[in-house]
């Protein structure tokens, strides 16, 4: 095994939203470097199905969780350990008008989006004091960086996730713990595929239209891929990154933002 391989020996990562996309790209990536791994989600079969895929790349448990309930994420989180990685990946974005935005959608964005956040993190930052290490990675969004029509409730959820990760930085900067977020653009994810049905099925454009559409914002005219994400999240995990708190990483082609 190699340096880059067994980087992160001996240290246990969470990773929530770790059964599908951008959450399964970082679980490989942080096994791949060694680290023990427990992928959380609400959907234990897709959990397990995942679990199968990494286990030729170490030690990979599940746990079922609503990142939305404080008792639920409690119980998870007593129920995994002592955790010295925690990547906050669980999100979902639904779009409408501010108009039709009513205080169910506003909620539920709030709910996952950042309320989760903070439940996770509550959960495993006295343990990261106590050992006087720990690595905080808040998957955001270009979304948490500039505002996008029709998703008011979910940018907002996203700046907020900004606006945390940069304060508990500051909290716990001489403490051995970091806390930073990654911002991807569009990536090639469920939730991407959901953004193209719906806009298919509310206009007239056909879904390479929809696809040109969202891609005008990228640079390098592509898709951002799981495995992009993954890469960076690792790069932040990584012993030598303890100089890097507070930061929002963009990942997005070159979008300005």
């Amino acid at each position: 095994m190699n340096s880059i391989q067994s980087s992160l020996a001996g240290q246990h990562a969470v990773v929530t939203g770790g059964g599908s996309g951008i959450g399964a790209a970082i679980a490989e990536a942080l096994l791949q470097a060694g680290a023990r791994v427990t992928l959380m989600g609400r959907n234990l079969e897709r959990l397990e199905a995942q679990r199968e895929k990494c286990r030729a790349w170490g030690d990979v448990a599940c746990i079922t969780v609503d990142v939305t309930q404080e008792e639920s994420v409690a119980r998870a989180f007593n129920e995994a350990g002592a955790v010295d990685i925690l990547i906050n990946n669980a999100g979902q974005a639904q779009a409408a008008p501010f108009t039709h935005t009513d205080m169910t959608l506003w909620q539920r964005m709030l709910d996952v989006n950042l309320t989760g956040v903070f439940l996770g993190t509550r959960a495993v930052l006295p343990g990261m004091l106590e050992r006087r290490h720990g690595r905080i990675v808040n998957v955001a969004s270009t979304a948490s960086q500039i505002g996008y029509a029709y998703v008011a409730a979910y940018c907002a959820a996203k700046h907020g996730v900004i606006g945390l990760t940069r304060s508990l930085a500051l909290e716990v900067a001489t403490k051995g713990v970091t806390v930073n977020a990654v911002c991807p653009g569009y990536t090639e994810t469920e939730l991407l595929h959901a953004s193209l049905q719906q806009i298919t099925s509310k206009t007239s454009r056909t879904e390479e239209q929809a696809r040109e559409s969202l891609l005008r914002s990228n640079p390098q005219h592509r898709f951002v891929s799981p495995e992009q994400v993954a890469n960076a999240v690792l790069w932040l995990c990584q012993p030598g990154s303890d100089a890097i708190t507070g930061q929002s990483v963009s990942i997005s082609g070159g979008e300005v933002m």
